[in-house]
């Protein structure tokens, strides 16, 4: 299986990553990525960069060295009906959005299952969430056969984070319960690197070990071709109306 777009990287705007934005462009045209998604977190996140920083995301061209970018954030979920923390000015600027539990970013350390369900489902509903965030993350556990189910009926890809396999290592076996539901209910995912640094950037080997260990099937996983990946974009997103922007 090829990889043909990393949505879900970060730059040193987010101040714990440490590539530029081109860094992480030119890396990703090295890889021969049609697509990279710069996603780096929402305010609520210590250190991340301020509203500005999102608010003026549009100077940023869609394609650089023959790369298609999306202008994107990780939205941090602030609390537990499913709230996030992207400003009502910036939502018009931003072409990708992953949403993902933080510790740092929602009151509750110590979240019931029924509590964890909940914002799940409610952002199953957000029209502005593209990517379910590392989902697997055992402190935030859900109930995973229900709310799968509502994400794939609401559009949401679920993500399979490679940075979860070396640095949450705890929550691997919930990635694998997560992904082979999504195998039994036909739910669409995403695979991403999670990239805090340029040279990661493209690396999916651990969550590709873990497809072909479920026998994933190929046509639900989002960027696996370009041509499945613009017909998601096409029907959820407007990158396309970008009158610069040719396919």
């Amino acid at each position: 299986m090829n990889i043909i777009a990393d949505t879900h990287t970060h730059t040193i705007a987010s101040t714990h990553a440490y590539s530029t934005l081109q860094e992480m462009v030119h890396a990703a045209a090295l890889k021969k990525l049609y697509a990279i998604a710069i996603t780096d977190h929402g305010i609520t996140m210590p250190g991340a960069p301020g509203r500005w920083y999102f608010h003026n995301l549009k100077v940023i061209p869609h394609k650089l060295e023959g790369v298609l970018v999306l202008r994107g954030q990780e939205t941090n979920i602030i609390d537990f009906n499913g709230n996030i923390d992207i400003e009502d000015e910036c939502i018009n600027e931003l072409d990708w959005v992953v949403a993902s539990i933080h510790s740092p970013c929602i009151p509750d350390q110590n979240p019931s299952e029924e509590a964890v369900t909940n914002a799940w489902m409610n952002i199953s509903e957000n029209p502005h969430v593209n990517v379910i965030g590392h989902s697997g993350t055992s402190e935030y556990k859900y109930n995973y056969e229900t709310v799968i189910k509502e994400f794939g009926h609401n559009g949401k890809l679920v993500e399979l984070n490679e940075s979860s396999f070396l640095g949450r290592k705890s929550s691997i076996s919930n990635c694998k319960k997560i992904m082979e539901l999504c195998k039994k209910h036909s739910v669409p995912i995403i695979v991403n690197s999670d990239s805090h640094f340029s040279s990661c950037v493209g690396n999916f080997e651990n969550s590709l070990a873990l497809l072909k260990e479920l026998d994933f099937p190929e046509e639900l996983v989002v960027n696996s071709s370009i041509d499945s990946f613009q017909l998601y974009l096409k029907k959820y997103t407007d990158v396309f109306k970008d009158p610069l922007l040719t396919l």
